[in-house]
């Protein structure tokens, strides 16, 4: 019987650690497509440059620099791709499939400009899928949104036994700075939907938009509907896109993490 028992002993050990590492990985997110350079500022102040496969978590700041793009997948699907000269602070994820009162989901745009794809977490808990901008919050997802109090936007689906749709916008913020694309434009953040709804918040009102429509959020002032989109453009290098289509590493003899000593 003894070693009976420490059998079973031991496949509920092993079962429990693989449960545990599966809980771990759905923790953090992964570099799936990398042109040029990004880096991550770690919640100790350290500074790695990132390759593809490099893990990100919760408290990372992750930065491409000129000329960069970067896509981060996240463990419910939801996608990231940052622009150059792009800053995004991973506040906190936590998804577990048979788990959705574990859901979480919050970063923000410090800088830049990114494309974002809603997972399973923005379908099936709303009021866990938050996005930060200097200009107030913002948020999107395909059946509808629902904006929360002090600036914070959710996004989700009520229905979660409807089948999972991406919700697809961008964020550009011309608020951080004024240079580039955002030169000559108000000085604000520019929301643009590509699918579904959604709702942007500050302290001042809120402003729902639709599909193919653009929004801005602005200091002391009331979220805006704009009539034109004001012309921000998301066109990553043909390199970028083709290694999304077929899986090809771009930035091939650099797929090394390194530390930045400083």
């Amino acid at each position: 019987m003894r070693p009976r028992v420490a059998s079973i002993r031991a496949s509920t050990l092993a079962f429990l650690l693989a449960l545990y590492g599966a809980t771990a990985l759905a923790q953090s997110a992964t570099v799936t497509h990398l042109v040029g350079t990004l880096s991550v500022t770690k919640a100790d102040g350290s500074v790695r440059l990132l390759s593809q496969k490099s893990r990100i978590e919760p408290g990372d700041t992750i930065a491409t620099e000129r000329d960069s793009f970067a896509q981060i997948e996240f463990a419910d699907g939801a996608r990231l791709t940052l622009k150059p000269g792009t800053a995004v602070t991973l506040e906190r994820f936590s998804y577990a499939e048979e788990k959705p009162e574990a859901d979480a989901f919050v970063y923000g745009v410090l800088r830049g400009g990114v494309r974002a794809v809603a997972g399973i977490i923005g379908e099936r808990s709303a009021e866990r899928y938050v996005v930060r901008t200097s200009g107030g919050t913002i948020g999107i997802r395909p059946a509808a949104a629902v904006a929360s109090t002090e600036g914070v936007v959710h996004v989700g689906r009520r229905d979660i036994d409807a089948p999972i749709r991406a919700a697809t916008f961008t964020v550009d913020d011309c608020m951080s700075s004024r240079a580039g694309e955002c030169a000559g434009l108000q000085a604000a953040v520019f929301v643009a939907v590509a699918d579904g709804q959604a709702v942007a918040r500050n302290p001042q009102g809120e402003v729902g938009l639709a599909a193919g429509q653009v929004g801005a959020l602005a200091a002391n002032q009331r979220p805006l509907f704009l009539a034109n989109d004001p012309g921000l453009q998301f066109t990553p290098p043909a390199t970028f896109i083709q290694s999304i289509m077929t899986g090809a590493v771009v930035n091939l003899g650099r797929s090394l993490e390194c530390i930045v000593a400083r």
